[in-house]
């Protein structure tokens, strides 16, 4: 799985390089209003980040092809999602970036672009697109890079979450100044998910950060036990793209440990 890690930067690279031909200048209306992801993150309870995403490496096809996610961002807002994330990967994980155009016309919720980032250009793309988050990977990228990428996240007003795997990522991940932190469960190399190390991983990060739980949550217990390890909310994907009815699904992880969905 390593080597799908490197096939999937270079691929990235290649496909920053060719957008940027395409599109050497991004539109992007400077007085659009932003929808505050950390706000949203840090009210009482666990909130829960919803994520669109068509398929995955470890899963396969999620959605049905030429699935509508603007009315699928409608129904899980209605929900009570407090932020949606879209995969914007066409490559392994079928997404693209007029997901994020349409999700963002569908909802009035703080939108989280996910992808693999590894260039200012591709956070320029995501204000461009309508979000007001982005996701950058750790393990990824130098520190440097990590830091020169949430500061540019930074300024053109968007929130950055800083998504970790593994313990000697934490300081690079505080130093960075992003005001969220996620981790991960599901390792990148294999693929498989760690949901015990996760919680342990927590306990080893600063405090003051907004603290997202990523991957791995799929009952209502999961969500109390996120939350009594100190996390502020939790990405859900997988659980609710394969269920029936995905924001049925949603508002039965929501409702209170302990009552009948």
């Amino acid at each position: 799985m390593r080597d799908l890690l490197r096939i999937i930067l270079a691929a990235k690279r290649e496909e920053v390089v060719a957008r940027r031909r395409q599109a050497p200048q991004l539109l992007d209306d400077a007085q659009a209003p932003r929808r505050s992801f950390v706000s949203a993150l840090s009210g009482s309870g666990v909130a829960v980040v919803a994520e669109i995403k068509r398929r995955s490496p470890s899963a396969g096809a999620l959605l049905p092809p030429g699935a509508d996610v603007s009315v699928l961002a409608r129904r899980l807002a209605e929900a009570g999602a407090a932020a949606i994330s879209v995969l914007t990967d066409r490559t392994w994980f079928g997404g693209s970036l007029d997901d994020l155009v349409a999700v963002r016309r569908a909802v009035d919720l703080p939108i989280l672009r996910k992808d693999f980032l590894i260039d200012p250009y591709q956070i320029h793309e995501a204000r461009a697109c309508g979000a007001d988050a982005v996701l950058l990977i750790a393990r990824l990228l130098s520190p440097a890079e990590l830091a020169g990428l949430v500061a540019e996240a930074v300024r053109l007003g968007l929130a950055a979450v800083v998504e970790i795997h593994a313990e000697h990522e934490i300081a690079a991940a505080a130093r960075s100044g992003a005001p969220v932190l996620g981790f991960n469960c599901r390792d990148l190399d294999t693929l498989t998910l760690d949901f015990p190390g996760m919680l342990r991983l927590r306990a080893r990060a600063p405090a003051g950060r907004v603290a997202l739980a990523e991957s791995g949550v799929r009952t209502r217990e999961d969500l109390a036990r996120v939350r009594d390890a100190g996390f502020d909310a939790a990405l859900v994907g997988e659980t609710l793209m394969r269920a029936h009815e995905p924001a049925s699904r949603l508002g039965e992880l929501l409702a209170p440990v302990g009552e009948r969905p």
